[in-house]
């Protein structure tokens, strides 16, 4: 049998091939359509994956954080501010807002549009350093969080016309402006005080080397005290992220003289031994009310570290207490001030494999401050306390270990001598 078709059936059939070749296209686009946005979100996800691993790495400046991210804190980054904002705050970083002048930058006084008082950081133009130094200061100050450390608030773009930090202002000025600056009349560090600093910065500097970073500048300018006499330890300016297999970290010139490492100068590298040396000098510094370098004292004493290792090594330490502390007429206060220059003289030993690591130096000073201080026999008590401190882990500072542990390395302790040691010195 045939089938006729008609002319109205003909034209059904073209019109049921259009819809069915409109379908197909119709998928065919729709398809089309969807893989791309498909392939636009992969390929938007992955722009986003490489920027936040470039951003990561960037901050991280080339080290490793995750052997110690649980001590970090990793998840925070710090506020953007203007050029223009931290202008006004400033003043237009007036000169009668300059609250110092480091090695890196000007700190000024500021405040902020929501009243927060600051200290603003502006890095020196001239400097070839400053972007690196911006970035690592950002990168470490954003990430640690401690209470004797001071914060850091935010800083300006990179793109900035200028490098700039806002950190939290401290408003009682430095270790140093109290002891033999700006601050001394005011005579507000007492014995105890001073006792509680040197704790304070010593558990500072421990938290930093427990995460793997050295300071570099340790120094009484650049520990802060609060209006309670808190530590706040600032500028990190120097400091860089170090692995703890590493035996050396830079060999750019570093630190301030009369606190740096000796054998820095022998070897041009420092380490964690490197901040415990420059310690022992903020040591000296509370017990005498000295500064670390005077060109006034005699020719082998204007170094403050020198004249410590002298007047320890011959019992002299009453000659190198600040007269005001009580040394001669309270007990307690001798007994504590002997044992805590026996923490430094141990810390500027010349070898760094004679120092103690900063962790043993807070357990050992903690111990000091916290030796009962009654009668002879309680004396006698707190003094056992002190020693089974002062022996842990194989140190021994009793003034007899010590002394004669620095006689059998010299028997006269001068520059001369220090220079024919450092000569020696492996590095």
């Amino acid at each position: 049998m045939f089938k006729i078709f008609t002319h109205s059936s003909y034209a059904g059939a073209r019109k049921m091939a259009r819809v069915t070749i409109l379908k197909i296209v119709g998928a065919g686009l729709g398809g089309a359509v969807l893989m791309a946005c498909l392939g636009c979100f992969v390929w938007y996800k992955c722009k986003k994956r490489k920027q936040t691993v470039a951003s990561n790495e960037f901050m991280r400046s080339g080290s490793s954080m995750t052997s110690y991210s649980k001590d970090l804190e990793l998840d925070g980054s710090p506020h953007i501010f203007t050029f223009e904002e931290l202008e006004v705050a400033t003043d237009g970083f007036s000169a009668s807002r300059e609250l110092g002048d480091g090695g890196f930058g000007t700190v000024y006084k500021g405040k902020l549009k929501d009243g927060r008082v600051v200290a603003v950081k502006r890095l020196y133009k001239n400097n070839y350093r400053r972007v690196e130094q911006f970035l690592n200061e950002v990168d470490i100050l954003s990430r640690l969080l401690h209470q004797n450390l001071v914060i850091l608030y935010g800083c300006t773009s990179r793109m900035s016309r200028d490098l700039l930090l806002v950190y939290e202002f401290i408003a009682n000025g430095t270790v140093a402006d109290h002891l033999h600056g700006s601050r001394v009349a005011e005579r507000g560090l007492t014995w105890p005080l001073r006792l509680n600093i040197a704790i304070e910065t010593a558990e500072a500097l421990a938290y930093l080397h427990a995460v793997e970073i050295i300071h570099r500048d340790v120094k009484t300018t650049n520990i802060l005290l609060d209006n309670s006499f808190h530590v706040k330890v600032a500028d990190f300016g120097l400091s860089r992220l170090f692995p703890l297999e590493v035996t050396h970290v830079s060999t750019v010139p570093q630190g301030t003289p009369g606190y740096v490492d000796p054998v820095y100068h022998q070897c041009y590298k420092l380490t964690d031994k490197s901040d415990v040396y420059s310690f022992g000098v903020v040591l000296v510094e509370l017990i005498s009310s000295k500064p670390a370098v005077d060109m006034s004292r005699s020719h082998s004493e204007i170094n403050l570290a020198n004249m410590a290792l002298n007047r320890i090594q011959n019992h002299q330490v009453v000659q190198l207490v600040d007269p005001e502390l009580g040394y001669n007429t309270d007990p307690e206060t001798k007994r504590t001030i002997d044992r805590v220059a026996e923490v430094a003289f141990q810390c500027l030993q010349l070898e760094r494999d004679l120092r103690p690591s900063i962790k043993e130096v807070v357990e050992i000073l903690t111990c000091v401050r916290d030796g009962d201080g009654g009668d002879n026999s309680m004396n006698k008590k707190a003094s056992q306390k002190e020693d089974v401190c002062l022996l842990k882990d194989g140190l021994q500072f009793s003034p007899d270990t010590v002394i004669h542990r620095f006689h059998s390395q010299s028997t006269n302790h001068s520059v001369a001598s220090n220079a024919s040691r450092l000569s020696n010195i492996k590095c």
